[in-house]
Parts: structure tokens; sequence; C-alpha cells
């Protein structure tokens, strides 16, 4: 749903249904059977009223499930206490990646799950190579739990404590963001 008719034409072919419509307006809402959808997604930044509107209106259409996307804390904030599941943020959330990414030298790839923990991708340490994870005992040394095990371009998903790090080994640790910058300098002195 959108007012802009020029990109509802534009998505119109990726889509199940695209209809033109203003989610200020109820009424609107109700004639396109808005209130038959499982899930909304207001990705309106631009006005924040329209925001505010379209979510107030999916609720009033009975819609449970609301997803939002906000473009500064404040405008997050709004939708957080008229009662969004989520809120989206991707400028914000991509910024915190780079800098993340840029911070941590060597991890590449991230994935946060909360402000504490992630989970990395982290190049093996030298003084690892030859030795199995049960011999490592990151999880007891480090706090780290070893979820895969990148061996060139080879994913090991499921790693056995058996398992041996090579030279060149990537590994894909879940843990505390404190534990995981520790690995890393050790890793940049490493190499």
């Amino acid at each position: 749903v959108d007012k802009d008719e020029e990109k509802i034409q534009n998505i119109a072919n990726l889509v199940t249904y695209a209809v033109q419509a203003d989610v200020t307006d109820i009424n609107a809402l109700k004639s396109i059977g808005l209130k038959n959808v499982d899930a909304v997604v207001v990705s309106i930044t631009s006005d924040i009223n329209s925001s505010i509107m379209g979510i107030v209106n999916a609720q009033e259409l009975g819609i449970s499930e609301i997803y939002g996307k906000a473009n500064n804390a404040q405008h997050e904030k709004v939708l957080l206490k008229l009662g969004v599941k989520k809120v989206f943020s991707p400028e914000r959330d991509m910024g915190e990646r780079v800098a993340h990414n840029l911070f941590s030298g060597d991890f590449i790839d991230i994935l946060e799950l909360d402000t504490n923990h992630s989970i990395v991708e982290v190049e093996s340490l030298h003084i690892w190579e030859g030795k199995t994870l049960e011999q490592l005992n990151l999880r007891e040394k480090h706090g780290l739990n070893v979820i895969a095990i990148r061996t060139l371009d080879v994913l090991n998903a499921s790693p056995l404590a058996s398992d041996t790090i090579r030279a060149g080994d990537k590994l894909i640790v879940m843990g505390e963001n404190r534990s995981i910058n520790e690995i890393n300098k050790l890793s940049r002195k490493d190499h």
C-alpha cells in the first residue's frame, strides 16, 4: 500500500498485491480489505504523522502483528509506545554494523544477538592449529561456542569436539562481545 501510484506500478510485478491508498484514511484501508491481512509493516519515515496514523488505523482494523520503520530514536520510541511488535531502523543498524566491523578489523561478518552477544566469523589462531575443539575448550577458556568451521569454501555447520583446526580455518563463534574482541586482538597479533 502506498499513496504514490508510480511506486505501486514499480513494485506490482514483484508482490502478490499492490494497491494505491492513503494509510491515514481508515475508510480507504477498509475498502481495500486490509483487515484481512496477518501482518503489516509501516515503513513511512518521511512523515511521522502518517506513520503513526498508519499504525493506529492498522490496530483499529484488528491487525495484531504490526511492524514499523523509524528514521530516528524519537520515532522509534513513539512506535514502540504505540505497541508496534518490532521497529526497524535500517540506517542506524547498518551504521552500527559498519562501525563494529571497522572497530573489530578481522571480523568477516557479524550478527548481533543483543547489545552484549554476537555471532561472528574469526580467523583461527596459529596456536590452535592441529588441536581439536575439545582440546581448545573455547567455551570454558573464552566463553565462546563454536557453531561452525569454514575451511576454504567448505562449511562444517555441525562441528564435533573431535574436529581439528587447520591453518587458514575460520571459526563461526557465538559469545559475549568482550570475549570476541579478546580473540580478535589475539588474532591481529598472530597474523
